[in-house]
């Protein structure tokens, strides 16, 4: 059956970007050690996830090859042992899109599905949603003195 395609990144998605986006580009075993910190994740499927987020264009995959070999991997010369030294990192995984830019799409694809596009909407049903506390609100309060202003 073919996979369902989702309007965004998944939770588990988000999980994996949220590591990316504070640790830089990473291999899938330093994005799962990170991930195993909150939930008991196999390492297959943090790179399942990783492979799936790529064909998504969530992520590229870079070669993470140490750059102080390149002539031995590029020609297959060299000893064993500089090949394996250059290939010591493997894979690296970056995000294609920043963090503000990801929360910038999925905060519009929110206020389109749900609040009809009405930011108004939005920003009352947040604030409403929990307590806010008086530092954030005072920054809010900026923001909109700000927009106000343009």
């Amino acid at each position: 059956m073919a996979r369902k395609k989702s309007p965004g990144p998944t939770d588990r998605e988000l999980a994996i970007l949220g590591v990316l986006w504070t640790k830089g580009p990473s291999t899938v075993r330093e994005v799962h050690e990170a991930l195993d910190q909150d939930a008991q994740t196999g390492y297959t499927t943090t790179l399942k996830l990783m492979q799936i987020m790529v064909e998504k264009g969530l992520l590229v995959r870079e070669d993470g090859g140490s750059p102080e070999f390149p002539e031995s991997r590029a020609t297959g010369h060299g000893s064993r042992q500089d090949a394996s030294s250059a290939n010591r990192r493997g894979h690296v995984y970056r995000p294609t899109l920043s963090e503000e830019r990801t929360q910038k799409a999925l905060i519009q694809d929110l206020l389109d599905r749900v609040f009809a596009g009405s930011a108004a909407k939005l920003v009352m049903r947040a604030l409403s949603a929990r307590k806010v506390p008086p530092k954030e609100l005072k920054r809010i309060r900026e923001m909109l003195d700000r927009i106000e202003g343009e």
